[in-house]
Formats: structure tokens, C-alpha cells, sequence
């Protein structure tokens, strides 16, 4: 009969391979080992020990390479990797490793712990395992220690609040993704003052490769800055030349108070809407500018979304030199700021617009647009009896979405090109609309005192294939050369009508 006292002191343990060697962590450290997944997010200042992070059941798992813990010049991932999800007072870390080993119950005398002289710093490596009489060697790994890599115990601290914050259901909130680099971020809406096409740079004598040089925005010089550099992830030379041939680059204006800068960024996405509970925490694993990540939301087909704190970005000390040296450097257009504040005068508020294209460019009010999404974000189901327009159904987070395609509904011809078709979603009551539109182009703030009634014979002039036979308002947009007029749709207005005509909308 085995000796009771023995059995009691037996440790379990889980071990894995990595290279040619085997590790050990306590068995109870472990919540389950995964395939490496098809996504993984690189977190831009992030060490090279960070593979990148991935959502798994509503949290962000961070995937640390531990051979490059070791290692600096060890191996990436690879995608027959596996991982190993560790729960530790809390904390969910991914560690990468070749190959799953086997449960073990150890024995005090076959494991060893290094000591380590009060104050010195501990490592990864807790102690070893000593097996077949000393021919098989485990090195343990500390969990506590892998936790404390850096910047991790803020995670402890922010899912606390954050279970606390799920017990309320928040308000709905928006923001915009855009992209730069490999990476995928959102401002809050709050923050965008506009985002433009990007215009010729003038020079500045502040111009790095931080800050790109500075634009004239409304009356103000605004310094650019280049949002991957922001980051440390620079584009090589190849890829920083394609980007600047593409027409999908824009400039964030953002705007904290008094402070306007602006972002150059790859591409603007989509308009996502979200409460603040679905922002997940980041579990950060460098200190390098922690505070300008705000969370993390994770969207089917758009993936991890990291979500930025506008206000710490606007408060590290370069955006501010940056913005003062500007300011104070280049002059005002007083002429232009004397103008802006005559209208400002007669004006009761301003709006902020979407706009899009449908063969022309038209605007919509952000505000009866609940989000964008793309069209190629999920299966779309068309049940039968659908009228020829209705594109189909969509199931857009446990909620269908009846998608309309306006250039069927305008009697237009089909798009040859939908990679950049984009779909708005707009609620009516308790039900959700999709309008399908070619192209999301801008976000834009225009004064009420540019937007006009539109001329009688641009709404009488309108064929059938022509929308704006029903839109009765327009907006002015650009100043000079680049002033243009563009019709206001109505999103309730269309759905009003489309349920008179067909009962199936307005069931």
C-alpha cells in the first residue's frame, strides 16, 4: 500500500516541448491548450517576445514567444504552433510551444528550485525536474514571474473594474476604425473633428519622421503626424511608397479642447458601434505609451480592433511640442478665422456627415446611421417573396438586418467593383435596415449655415435612377475649387416610403 505522506507531497505538473527542450508549469496553471489561431494581432511597442494577442471567449489573449524570452534571435510563430493558456491570480497569458507533453506527478526529490539573493531579479526559470533517474531534465517555469512581465499586473487591476463594469449596461457609443501598418485601431467619435483626403503637405521646420509636415485647417495650422511611426511600426521603404500611391489614405483631424492634430493613416474602415463594456481589456507587455491603448473590441471578419485613448495621446510630451511649435511658428489665416467666426455667429450648431457614393457622392447625418459595416462581413440569406432590391438578410450580432441595394432599388446598373461597397446600417423602431452604398469616402463637420434647400429643378430633373428626386436639402462642402454641393439623404424618409409601397416593410 502506498505511503499516504508520499501521495500528499506528489505535485502535478504539465509539461510541453519547445525546441529541444521540455518545460513544466504547475498543472493547476493551466486552462486548456489551443491551436494557434488563424488571427493573431501584432500589438504595435510591444517586445519581440510578443507574438501578438488574439480573443478567445470575450478575453484578449497576449501570445508570448518564450523562446524568444530566451532567445532574442529564436524563431516566429508558426501556424502548427500550439498554446498553452495560463489563468494565474487572474491574468490569461498564451505561451508558444512546438509540442504538448504529458501530466506528471512529481515527487519532492526529483525537483530542484533555484534560489535567487534577495533583490535580485527572479527569472522564468523556477527550478527543474529530473526524471528516468536523471536522463530526462524539465525546466519549471515561475507563472508569477511570467505575469510580471512588465507591464502585465495593470491587467489584474483593469478586469477587476471591468467585471464590475459588465454588471451595467452602458450607453451606445461609436467609433472609427482605420488602419496603419498590420493593425487595426478606432478613435472614439467624440475626437474626429474630420477626416480628409490627403492634401499637398506644406514643409515645417518641426518636419521628422514623426511629423510629416502641417496642413491649413479651417483658418489654423494643424501638424500631420505619421500614425505608424506614432507607433513604431514605420513601413520599409517599399511598403511607405505603395501606401503613398494609394487613394485610401486620409488624415484624422482630431480634436482634444483646443488642440487639433492630424493622423496619417493607411485607410479609415468602418463606423463601429459598441457600449463600453465590450472594450475589452489589453493585457500590455510594454510600457512604451501603455496609456494611449484604451482596450480592445473584436468584431467577426474585422477582427481585433485596438481601441485608443485620444486623451493620452494628445497628452505625451512630442504631440504637445508639436502642436505649440506649430502654433507658434506659422501664422493664423485671420481673414479665414474672422470668417469662420461670422458664421459661427449665425449659426446654431453643426452637423457631422457621412458621406458616400452611389454613382454621385451623397451625405448623410452621422446620427441616423447606427454603423458601417463591409459587405463582405457575413452571409447574407435571401428568403423567398423578397422584393428584387432587398439584397437579403444579414445576421449582424444576433440581430437580423435587412439589406437594401440601392443601386437596384434607383434602377442602376449592378456595381462591377464591390471591394469597397460598404453597407449602413440605420434602425427603424425595433428593426434594422442595411443600405448597401459603393463607397464610404468621408466624415466631415458642416455648419447648418451651409446646408440649403435644394433648387426645385434639381429635384424635378431627377430620373427615376436618380436619388436625389427625393432628397430636399443639400449641403455646400470645400472652400474655392474644391467646393462642391451634395444632396442630404434621409435614411427615414426612403424607409417611410419603401413600407407604404411594400407591406412586407412595414410588417
Amino acid at each position: 500500500m502506498p505511503d499516504a505522506s508520499a501521495v500528499t507531497c506528489t505535485e502535478l505538473f504539465g509539461s510541453f516541448v519547445l525546441g529541444g527542450d521540455e518545460f513544466a508549469l504547475p498543472a493547476s496553471c493551466f486552462r486548456e491548450v489551443v491551436n494557434y489561431p488563424d488571427k493573431v494581432s501584432a500589438l504595435p511597442l510591444s517586445p519581440k517576445f510578443l507574438e501578438g494577442v488574439f480573443t478567445l471567449r470575450g478575453s484578449v489573449i497576449p501570445v508570448v514567444n518564450l523562446g524568444r524570452v530566451f532567445d532574442p534571435g529564436a524563431r516566429g510563430a508558426l501556424a502548427t504552433d500550439k498554446i498553452a493558456i495560463l489563468d494565474y491570480e487572474g491574468v490569461l497569458i498564451g505561451i508558444l510551444f512546438d509540442a504538448t507533453g504529458e501530466i506528471l506527478r512529481v515527487r519532492p526529490e526529483q525537483r530542484s528550485r533555484l534560489a535567487y539573493a534577495d533583490g535580485e531579479p527572479r527569472g522564468v526559470v523556477a527550478g527543474t525536474i529530473l526524471l528516468d533517474n536523471g536522463a530526462r531534465l524539465l525546466q519549471i517555469l515561475d507563472p508569477d514571474t511570467l505575469i510580471h512581465i512588465e507591464n502585465v499586473p495593470q491587467v489584474r487591476a483593469i478586469q477587476c473594474a471591468d467585471k464590475e463594469t459588465r454588471r451595467h449596461h452602458g450607453e451606445r457609443r461609436q467609433c472609427v476604425s482605420f488602419r496603419a501598418g498590420p493593425s487595426s485601431f478606432a478613435f472614439e467619435m467624440a475626437a474626429i473633428q474630420e477626416i480628409i483626403r490627403v492634401p499637398e503637405l506644406q514643409a515645417s521646420v518641426l518636419n521628422s519622421a514623426l511629423c510629416l509636415g502641417r496642413i491649413n485647417f479651417r483658418g489654423a495650422p494643424v501638424a500631420v503626424v505619421d500614425f505608424a511611426t506614432l507607433l513604431n511600426a514605420a513601413p520599409t521603404r517599399e511598403e511607405a511608397a505603395a501606401a503613398a500611391a494609394s487613394p485610401d489614405q486620409r488624415i484624422i483631424v482630431a480634436r482634444i479642447d483646443d488642440a487639433t492634430i492630424g493622423f496619417l493613416v493607411d485607410s479609415v474602415d468602418n463606423i463601429i458601434n459598441f457600449y463600453s463594456e465590450e472594450v475589452m481589456p489589453i493585457p500590455l507587455l510594454s510600457k512604451a505609451r501603455a496609456g494611449m491603448f484604451g482596450g480592445c473590441l473584436s468584431r467577426p471578419q474585422l477582427g481585433d480592433i485596438f481601441f485608443l485613448d485620444h486623451r493620452q495621446i494628445f497628452s505625451s510630451n512630442e504631440i504637445k511640442e508639436m502642436r505649440t511649435g506649430h502654433a507658434n511658428l506659422y501664422p493664423k489665416d485671420e481673414e479665414l478665422l474672422a470668417k469662420n467666426d461670422r458664421r459661427d455667429a449665425r449659426r446654431s450648431q453643426r452637423q457631422v456627415y457621412i458621406t458616400f457614393a452611389l454613382e454621385n457622392s451623397y451625405a448623410v447625418e452621422i446620427k441616423q446611421v447606427r454603423e458601417i459595416i463591409d459587405l463582405s462581413m457575413g452571409e447574407l440569406t435571401r428568403p423567398p417573396g423578397l422584393p428584387g432590391f432587398m439584397r437579403g438578410m444579414l445576421n449582424l450580432r444576433q440581430q437580423m438586418v435587412s439589406v437594401i441595394d440601392l443601386r437596384s432599388l434607383y434602377q442602376m446598373a449592378p456595381l462591377e467593383d464591390s471591394g469597397l461597397a460598404k453597407i449602413l446600417v440605420v434602425e427603424r423602431g425595433d428593426e434594422c435596415y442595411g443600405l448597401m452604398v459603393d463607397a464610404v469616402e468621408n466624415i466631415m463637420t458642416i455648419e447648418d449655415s451651409h446646408r440649403f434647400g435644394a433648387p426645385k429643378m434639381m429635384r424635378n430633373a431627377g430620373a427615376q435612377g436618380d436619388p436625389r428626386s427625393e432628397m430636399d436639402e443639400v449641403i455646400d462642402i470645400g472652400e474655392g475649387d474644391t467646393r462642391r454641393t451634395l444632396s442630404v439623404f434621409q435614411c427615414g424618409r426612403l424607409l417611410e416610403r419603401l413600407a407604404r409601397e411594400i407591406p412586407a416593410l412595414a410588417a
